[in-house]
């Protein structure tokens, strides 16, 4: 049984909630972390059948002393921290003329600079353990989406930053990867917080695109979602791999359109794809 600890953020559902309990039945010592505790209990209930132990606690990515008194408690209670799965993140649904910058703000403070907090605060203790920083991100973090824009530039930004971070924090023995789920199948989809006909009503001149976009973005999740126990394998996958890649998709699908951009010179490939979903 390893004695390696890990530190997961977002595991209140979909793949957060399935890698703590994939990691956990491996053997790790896995502390797992939300922003409210009071929706732990599908994590808990999950544990439980499966078997494990699963340390709950508290951590609000977007609060440096939320973040800080978490991992420093992990170090105080556990001696060790060997890994850090960011999977913390927030959908968001809209364009640039039917929104507020401020709005475009949130979605970064979540998807980008939450995972900045938890990964500065845990990296003087992955260098000293020889890490691992593992970070979900997303194919929207490789392919540009329509009425996705603030949420990928989020994850873009992620991928950006975890790349240029990879073969600095390699120096001193840390290795980073990140994780790109396609469609699963998890609440995160309807945690996007939005009336998604009240949307089309109120998108102006951008209503027939975005009633296209919902259709074929419905009908994808309907036809081919992974689910977050498949989409977990990937993220357990940059846990355990004695050599992991950089960049890990987590199904076929996730390959092939991730694939599309990073063999796309000149971007035509990828505006020749989602110019499509828009009618």
């Amino acid at each position: 049984m390893s004695s390696k600890v890990v530190l997961i953020t977002g595991t209140s559902s979909g793949i957060g909630l399935a890698a703590a309990v994939a990691a956990a039945q491996a053997g790790w010592r896995v502390v797992a972390t939300l922003r409210d505790t009071g929706r732990a209990d599908a994590l808990r209930k999950a544990a439980t059948e499966a078997g494990v132990e699963l340390d709950v606690r508290q951590l609000d990515v977007t609060d440096e002393a939320s973040v800080a008194a978490a991992v420093d408690g992990v170090i105080a209670d556990h001696g060790r921290l060997d890994a850090v799965i960011n999977n913390a993140g927030a959908g968001h649904l809209g364009t640039l003329e039917n929104e507020s910058v401020a709005e475009v703000r949130t979605v970064m403070e979540v998807n980008f600079f939450g995972v900045l907090h938890v990964s500065k605060a845990a990296l003087p203790h992955l260098r000293a353990s020889g890490g691992r920083l593992i970070t979900v991100t997303s194919v929207g973090g490789v392919v540009g989406q329509p009425f996705n824009e603030a949420y990928c530039a989020a994850k873009f930004a992620v991928e950006g930053y975890m790349e240029s971070l990879a073969p600095v924090a390699a120096k001193a023995g840390v290795t980073v990867s990140v994780v790109e789920p396609g469609a699963v199948a998890t609440e995160f989809v309807n945690n996007i917080g939005v009336d998604l006909e009240g949307e089309v009503a109120a998108a102006g001149p951008y209503a027939d695109a975005l009633r296209a976009y919902l259709e074929r973005t419905i009908g994808q999740f309907a036809g081919s979602a992974q689910t977050p126990a498949e989409a977990a394998e990937a993220v357990l996958e940059a846990l355990t791999a004695d050599r992991p890649a950089f960049r890990i998709q987590t199904s076929d699908w996730a390959r092939g359109f991730t694939g599309t951009k990073l063999a796309d010179v000149d971007g035509s490939a990828v505006l020749g794809l989602t110019g499509g979903w828009v009618g």
